[in-house]
């Protein structure tokens, strides 16, 4: 019989232990090199994982397929995926760890960068000027998260959306049965989504957003929904609970500082729209998710 692939937030760490973070950073030879060099296959079931190589060599392996690291690359495992390295002993970079909740597209999504997330890659950097941005990067999103210093959760956000969308792009296939309309519809969201990044807090209604990019309402749902499976409205208030869960478990802030800063009128009404999408109250919704992460 096949042994059970053992889960950890952490390699090594056992998932009653969990640690207070959302990014966290550490050199790769501070953990491989108390395991003489080997990670034995494992998973992590809440966690997006990105290890940079800038020195060494070795081997990953994902599940049953085993592929060379040669620096520099960067490597991506979405949760759920069973994986493991062999490095040697000259080896550098770092590895991040992230909740997956925090990542600026759910892998799995249903639009290009969401499929990109959703398997596990080893992706060279080679000589390119986006490879050099994406190690320049890494190392900076290393030293801010090291740092601690004020005001870094948006430069952490920025440098980890910049990397991912970087990687990805170097590593582009077109996707099986796409056509001109599947692309054309993927820029249409990706302004939507800008859109949505920029207003999401002024709770501007569907007909804005199809105002602004030039179609009426009911061709932007059609856009939406093919490409995501949901409505705009559902997409809208989506982001918004996306926001809402972030305040709740990374700040200390009480409901209805949430609510104002999340442009809602008063605070009942951002408990309504709360418990109508999730199905508990936001403070309720707080203590349970805070216990699971062990915050």
């Amino acid at each position: 019989m096949k042994r059970p692939v053992p889960t950890y937030e952490l390699y090594g760490e056992e998932s009653g232990e969990r640690p207070d973070f959302w990014l966290h950073c550490e050199t790769i030879p501070s953990r491989s090199r108390l395991h003489h060099w080997e990670i034995g296959l494992h998973r992590h079931e809440s966690f997006f994982q990105i290890l940079y190589i800038a020195k060494g060599s070795g081997d990953a392996l994902f599940g049953d397929k085993l592929q060379s690291i040669s620096p520099p690359a960067v490597i991506t495992i979405p949760p759920a995926v069973s994986h493991g390295f062999r490095f040697s002993p000259d080896i550098d970079g770092f590895v991040f760890t992230v909740l997956a909740s925090h990542l600026p597209i759910a892998p799995g999504s249903r639009n290009r960068l969401g499929t990109w997330l959703a398997t596990p890659r080893l992706t060279p950097l080679g000589r390119s000027e986006d490879g050099r941005y994406i190690a320049e990067t890494l190392q900076r999103l290393a030293e801010e998260w090291e740092a601690r210093r004020r005001h870094r959760t948006g430069l952490l956000d920025a440098y980890l959306t910049t990397v991912l969308g970087l990687t990805a792009r170097l590593t582009e296939i077109p996707l099986a049965n796409e056509s001109a309309g599947d692309s054309e519809n993927e820029r249409r969201m990706e302004r939507f989504d800008a859109l949505l990044r920029q207003h999401c807090l002024a709770h501007r209604p569907a007909a804005f957003y199809a105002r602004e990019l030039g179609l009426s309402p009911t061709h932007l749902n059609r856009v939406v929904r093919a490409m995501s499976g949901q409505s705009v409205h559902e997409v809208i208030a989506g982001r918004l609970l996306e926001a809402a869960r972030r305040e709740l478990v990374f700040t200390r802030a009480s409901v209805q500082e949430i609510s104002f800063r999340l442009g809602f009128s008063d605070a009942a009404y951002f408990s309504r729209f709360f418990v109508r999408h999730v199905g508990t109250t936001p403070r309720a919704w707080r203590i349970a998710e805070r216990q699971k992460l062990g915050v």
